[in-house]
């Protein structure tokens, strides 16, 4: 028999009458739900804990190949098949690889919840990667690789990572490399999805119109044929922790600005100061009213775009600064964003300011609940990370609970100079 568990959520208007929902299915499926009742449509995700931090050198971009290897065909559904399956009904298909997850997913109106459990299914279980889509698809993402060259506001962050996550996993591209997109075959797809997608590591989301009873159901019924079998997965390397020596790599390119991206290595989504680091980087780099926003391209006009950003990872993660200028101007804005990563660890933020930021987290948030796909996102990778909901009131709660001391240890416990890893490119 399955396992359910039903906690109803006493929140704000925005999540007014959601009922939250897991079950554990007998061959370990993991099916959690959020219903909203107000609403007529349904986002559905199926989450594999797999990405590109469990390849190596040699099959590196493979988890995002298969992504894209599913929609060329199953057993009966071709190409077209599939495009026009959900479209056909208004609804939505697509998928999305990360570091550390892979997704598929759709959204539909309540009433075509079980076409989309199908379809859904067909592709993880049913992809039968014929030797000429594999072809033609190699090129489309090979192409995919190039135009991310091509932007080097883009790319700058591949590079960023690799050079702060040397000779690790976590240093290589979700998409691969031309050579290992070049290489891979039928076999290759078919040994990835034995070796990984298993019962035991999928998650299947909903959120919306959804009832969790039918919801369970309709897994049972699509998903019940998949079992273990016999699979042990690679152990992930771990993380790093803490950054290395700083680093400084420069590349030249026929482009003409200059890109920076700098930073180190930062906390895990498990960590006990995530919480501080959100506000942090709220209050440096998202938005007009940041202050390396502010500064950098108000102040003193030596940028268009300038931002920060953070990644939390199960064990590790990433803070970093964005910042495209003239050639001219390197110098004198990676002063200013040291300037600015100085100022926050020496003076203590104002009450005003800290509650403004916090504000600005908590509305970014009550905003993404209105999307039944950002819900679905939340509520399985949360499931991933943590196998339990993280209620919105507990995240509002420990985001209403950070201080300005906390904000300014986690300056100074992350922004060392000496171990920030910096990346140019540079026009040739």
């Amino acid at each position: 028999m399955s396992k359910s568990k039903m906690t109803p959520l006493q929140t704000d208007r925005a999540t007014e009458r959601a009922q939250y929902a897991k079950t554990v299915l007998d061959n370990g499926i993991r099916v959690v739900s959020e219903t909203i009742p107000h609403v007529r449509s349904a986002s559905i995700g199926v989450w594999a804990e797999v990405g590109s931090r469990d390849e190596n050198e040699n099959c590196n971009g493979i988890s995002h190949f298969l992504e894209h290897m599913v929609f060329k065909g199953t057993k009966k559904r071709s190409v077209l098949d599939i495009a026009q399956s959900l479209e056909s009904l208004g609804g939505y298909l697509n998928a999305f690889t990360t570091k550390e997850q892979t997704c598929f997913y759709a959204r539909v109106l309540d009433s075509n919840i079980e076409e989309a459990m199908d379809v859904l299914a067909d592709l993880l279980l049913n992809a039968t990667f014929k030797k000429e889509e594999i072809e033609k698809e190699r090129l489309v993402v090979v192409e995919e690789l190039r135009s991310a060259e091509d932007d080097p506001e883009d790319i700058i962050h591949d590079y960023f990572e690799k050079a702060l996550f040397p000779r690790h996993s976590l240093g290589f591209p979700i998409i691969g490399t031309e050579a290992n997109l070049r290489r891979f075959q039928r076999g290759d797809l078919r040994s990835h999805v034995a070796m990984y997608y298993l019962p035991t590591r999928l998650v299947i989301a909903a959120a919306g119109n959804v009832n969790h009873h039918m919801l369970v159901k309709l897994v049972e019924r699509y998903f019940k044929n998949l079992r273990m079998n016999g699979s042990v997965p690679q152990k992930r390397q771990s993380g790093p922790t803490a950054a290395s020596k700083a680093s400084r790599t420069e590349y030249a390119r026929p482009i003409n600005q200059a890109h920076i991206c700098m930073g180190t290595v930062g906390y895990s989504i498990r960590h006990k100061n995530r919480y501080p680091l959100l506000i942090l980087n709220a209050l440096l780099g998202e938005g007009m009213s940041s202050r390396l926003y502010q500064s950098i391209r108000e102040h003193h006009g030596l940028a268009y775009s300038v931002y920060s950003f953070v990644s939390m990872l199960s064990d590790t993660g990433v803070f970093g600064t964005y910042v495209g200028t003239e050639k001219k101007n390197v110098a004198a804005a990676l002063e200013l964003v040291h300037r600015e990563l100085d100022r926050i660890k020496t003076r203590p933020i104002s009450r005003a300011e800290l509650d403004r930021t916090k504000s600005q987290i908590k509305g970014t948030m009550m905003l993404g609940l209105e999307n039944m796909s950002g819900r679905m996102i939340r509520l399985g990778s949360s499931e991933l990370y943590f196998e339990s909901y993280i209620s919105l009131d507990s995240i509002l709660k420990r985001v209403d609970g950070v201080t300005p001391e906390a904000i300014m240890y986690t300056a100074n416990d992350l922004f060392n100079e000496d171990d920030f890893t910096t990346v140019i490119i540079h026009p040739s």
